[in-house]
C-alpha cells in the first residue's frame, strides 16, 4: 500500500455550530436511536408469550418481521431523506425524525396488537430514516479527512452502547415491570432532543474541504459514487456485516436464554448489553483512531482495519456456537470487539470519496443497500431455519455468519482504491 500525502493543517468549517457541540448532541440522538431500535430484541420472548402463547412453526418467523417491518420503511425511505438533506436543512430533518420515532416507539408499548405493533415499527423506521443520512453528513462538513475517522468513531459508538441500553432496560423491564415499559421509556428523552436540535445552526456544505459545492446534485451527480469502486467495494463489505450482525444481534438474547439455557432473561439481557456495551465502545474508538493513524503509512488502512477485524471475528463467533456457558461470554466479547472494529473505518470511507453535493444521497444509498439485502432479511432466515429444525438455533446462527467471511474480503480488495477515490472526491460532479 502506498504511503498518503502528508496531511494539510486541520481547518474547520466557519458559520456553523460549534464541532464538539454539535458531535455530542448528534451521539446522544444516535443513542436514543439504537436504545429504540434493539429494545425490541430484548422483549421477543414476552412477545412470544403474548402473541403467540401456543408457539407454532412460524412463530418465530412472525417475530422475525417485526425486524423486516422496521427496516423495509428504514431503506425505502432514506433515499428521500437524503435527496432532501443534500438541499435542505439537515437539522430540521434531523430534528423531525427523532420525534417521530420518539412518538412511535411509545406507540409500539400501547400496541394491543401483533398487527399494530407491526405498524409502529414502521413509524420508527421512518424517523430513523430521516437521521440517518443526514447525521454523518454535518459531521464531515465540521471535521476535514485527517480527522474524520476518530471524529466520526465517537459518533457511531452509540450502535454499541444504544444497543447494549437497549438490550439491558428492555430485558429488565420484561422481566421485573411489563415489556410495554421498554418502549415507553424512550419518549420523553427522544422528544428533548429533537427540540434541541431544531436550535442548531447549519454548517457550510464541504467546509472542512478544498472545494465546497457550488450548485445543487442534479440526478447525473448520482451515478458517480455508483462509479467510485472505494463506494461499491465498502457498501459491499457494509451489506455482509449489517446482514450477520443484524441478524445474530436481533436473536441473541433469546438464544442465550432459551436455546442455551444461559439464565433469566433479566441477566442474559443485562450481560449480553454490558459486553456489547465494552466491546463495542472500546472496539469503535480504537478501530477509528488506528484507521486515522495507519493513513499516513497506509492508503487503504481504513479498508484493512476493517476486513482483518471482520476475518479475525467469524472463527471466533463460531466458537461460540460449541462452547458451554458462562465460558461463552468471552469468545462473545472477543468476537463482538472485532465485528465493531470496522464502525468509524468504513463510514469514514463513505465520507471521503463522494463529493459534498451528494453526500447525504451516497449515505442514504448506502442504508438502502445494506438493510435491503442485510438485516431486512436476516432475522427472518434466522426464525424461519429455527421452524424448519426443531427450534435449532444453531443452525440459523452459523449460516448467516458466513456473511462476516465475504465482509471481510471485500474491504481487503477495496483497500487499493481508497487513495485514488479519495483525491478525486472534490471534483466528482458530472459534467
Amino acid at each position: 500500500m502506498s504511503p498518503v500525502a502528508p496531511s494539510s493543517p486541520i481547518k474547520l468549517s466557519a458559520g456553523g455550530p460549534n464541532p464538539r457541540f454539535a458531535v455530542a448532541l448528534l451521539l446522544l440522538i444516535n443513542l436514543m436511536n439504537y436504545v429504540d431500535r434493539y429494545v425490541l430484541a430484548a422483549v421477543i420472548p414476552k412477545l412470544r408469550a403474548e402473541f403467540f402463547p401456543n408457539g407454532g412453526e412460524h412463530a418465530d418467523a412472525e417475530l422475525g418481521s417485526l425486524a423486516l417491518a422496521f427496516m423495509i420503511s428504514y431503506m425505502i425511505a432514506s433515499p428521500i431523506f437524503g435527496w432532501m438533506a443534500d438541499r435542505m436543512s439537515r437539522w430540521l430533518i434531523v430534528a423531525g425524525g427523532v420525534i417521530v420515532w420518539s412518538l412511535a416507539s411509545g406507540a409500539s408499548g400501547l400496541a394491543q396488537t401483533f398487527t399494530m405493533l407491526l405498524v409502529t415499527r414502521i413509524f420508527v423506521g421512518i424517523g430513523e430514516a430521516a437521521y440517518g443520512p443526514a447525521a454523518p453528513t454535518i459531521i464531515a462538513d465540521l471535521y476535514p479527512v485527517e480527522r474524520r475517522g476518530s471524529v466520526l468513531a465517537w459518533f457511531y459508538v452509540a450502535i454499541p452502547v444504544g444497543s447494549a441500553l437497549g438490550y439491558t432496560f428492555g430485558g429488565l423491564m420484561a422481566e421485573h415491570s411489563h415489556w410495554r415499559w421498554a418502549f415507553y421509556l424512550s419518549v420523553v428523552p427522544g422528544i428533548l432532543l429533537g427540540v434541541w436540535a431544531l436550535f442548531m445552526r447549519e454548517p457550510s456544505r464541504g467546509g472542512a474541504q478544498a472545494t465546497a459545492p457550488k450548485r445543487a446534485a442534479k440526478l447525473a451527480d448520482y451515478l458517480v459514487f455508483l462509479k467510485t469502486p472505494s463506494y461499491l467495494l465498502n457498501t459491499l463489505g457494509m451489506t455482509m456485516m449489517t446482514f450477520a450482525v443484524g441478524g445474530i444481534s436481533y436473536w441473541m438474547p433469546d438464544y442465550v436464554h432459551r436455546f442455551r439455557n444461559g439464565g433469566d432473561l433479566g441477566s442474559v439481557s443485562f450481560t449480553f448489553g454490558a459486553i456489547t456495551a465494552v466491546a463495542g465502545l472500546t472496539a469503535t474508538l480504537l478501530g477509528g483512531y488506528v484507521g486515522d493513524k495507519l493513513r499516513t503509512r497506509y492508503s487503504g488502512s481504513y479498508f484493512l482495519v476493517s476486513g482483518i477485524g471482520m476475518l479475525l471475528g467469524w472463527p471466533l463467533f463460531l466458537a461460540v456456537l460449541v462452547t458451554p456457558f458462562p465460558y461463552a461470554w468471552g469468545l462473545i466479547f472477543l468476537a463482538e470487539f472485532c465485528l465493531f472494529f470496522n464502525t468509524g473505518p468504513s463510514n469514514t470511507i463513505l465520507a471521503n470519496v463522494v463529493h459534498p453535493a451528494v453526500r447525504a444521497s451516497a449515505f442514504a444509498f448506502n442504508i438502502f443497500v445494506i438493510h435491503a439485502l442485510g438485516d431486512a432479511i436476516s432475522p427472518l432466515l434466522i426464525g424461519w431455519i429455527n421452524g424448519r429444525n426443531d427450534g435449532n438455533m444453531n443452525y440459523g446462527f452459523a449460516a448467516v455468519s458466513v456473511a462476516i467471511l465475504f465482509s471481510g474480503v471485500f474491504w481487503i480488495l477495496g483497500a487499493k482504491h481508497l487513495q485514488r477515490d479519495t483525491e478525486l472526491a472534490d471534483t466528482r460532479l458530472a459534467a
